[in-house]
């Protein structure tokens, strides 16, 4: 199912954020949106959710229209979401917190297979079952808000700065997860970050800049190799 994006414009209230974002997210793949704070990386995610109305331009989900349309409805058709810092509830249990993230299933078959799904991709939140989410480090909470959007059985996930926050080996672990979801699951994959060790997975990288697409790059690790280039638009 391919995501596309043609000529969007977005914001909040008067306030213009995205000045005509055309971009294509193909299935299967690990597509990566990078740049600084305030380059409207969050804003089009949101607004590829439904969270945020476009004033112009169209976004589709497998030619289905998905910016117009209520959230839910997105989540039903195979879209989720992990927020900037997760934002899990962090009175629930790890195991209440991830049924969360279930709740448009309606077979009990399906939601147990599915948690069986998460423990084994991540161990750590098995051991810590009926723990509340409060006492978990930053990194199993990711890994949780990462679970929880597992339950709802996506074909394409999509990560606000998943690495926010967390110590470089706990960084290591969530890209190791993420390119064991995509290879094994087969989940398509759009993962906003500042960090370029994100590059290391990623099949194509945009690059935005106050809101405008700056780089458009096929080969992502061609942006590692020549610093100076993905430096010269997160500065100039």
């Amino acid at each position: 199912m391919r995501l596309e994006l043609t000529d969007v414009h977005a914001g909040y209230g008067r306030r213009e954020v995205l000045f005509g974002i055309s971009m294509a997210v193909e299935p299967g793949s690990i597509t990566v949106m990078l740049g600084t704070n305030g380059a409207g990386k969050s804003t089009t995610l949101k607004t590829i959710m439904g969270a945020i109305k476009p004033t112009s331009g169209s976004i589709t989900y497998d030619g289905r229209d998905t910016a117009r349309g209520a959230v839910a409805d997105n989540v039903a058709h195979g879209m989720a979401a992990v927020p900037e810092a997760g934002g899990v509830f962090r009175d629930f249990t790890v195991r209440d917190n991830l049924l969360l993230g279930a709740f448009t299933v309606k077979d009990p078959a399906v939601r147990e297979e599915r948690l069986e799904s998460v423990y084994e991709l991540f161990p750590k939140l098995r051991d810590r079952v009926n723990q509340s989410a409060a006492t978990l480090s930053g990194g199993e909470r990711q890994m949780l808000a990462i679970g929880r959007a597992l339950m709802s059985g996506p074909s394409c996930l999509m990560l606000d700065e998943p690495f926010l926050g967390l110590a470089p080996v706990v960084v290591d672990d969530v890209v190791d997860s993420l390119a064991t979801i995509n290879r094994e699951s087969g989940v398509t994959l759009l993962v906003v970050e500042q960090s370029v060790r994100i590059l290391d997975i990623a099949t194509h990288a945009y690059v935005l800049r106050l809101g405008r697409i700056h780089i458009d790059e096929p080969n992502p690790r061609s942006l590692v190799d020549d610093s100076g280039r993905l430096e010269a638009s997160f500065i100039g």
